[in-house]
């Protein structure tokens, strides 16, 4: 897993695997990342595989966004990942645009 800053959108670009090998490592890469940003819009089409850790990844960043006062919205969730949150009930609390 990957995260970039798209200096034009100023959206944190999601690029790889987000699943249970990956999403440890992307609790410590969001620190640094989300100090830069006022508001978290978080693109995940570049997500190329996601389970259950990685929908528990996006949770804990609402998380950490919430711990230092900042908005945070998903754009372009992968349909498997929507699927996922879709039978967990989680769509309705992920702020998805």
């Amino acid at each position: 897993m990957n995260l970039t800053i798209d200096d034009a959108s100023k959206r944190i670009l999601v690029a790889g695997d987000l699943t249970f090998a990956t999403a440890a490592s992307g609790i410590g890469l969001t620190e640094d990342v989300f100090a830069e940003l006022p508001q978290l819009d978080v693109d995940l089409a570049a997500v190329t595989r996601s389970d259950s850790a990685g929908l528990a990844l996006l949770v804990e960043w609402m998380r950490q966004a919430g711990k230092v006062n900042k908005p945070i919205r998903f754009f372009n969730m992968p349909t498997q990942m929507l699927a996922l949150a879709e039978a967990s009930g989680m769509e309705e609390l992920l702020p998805l645009q």
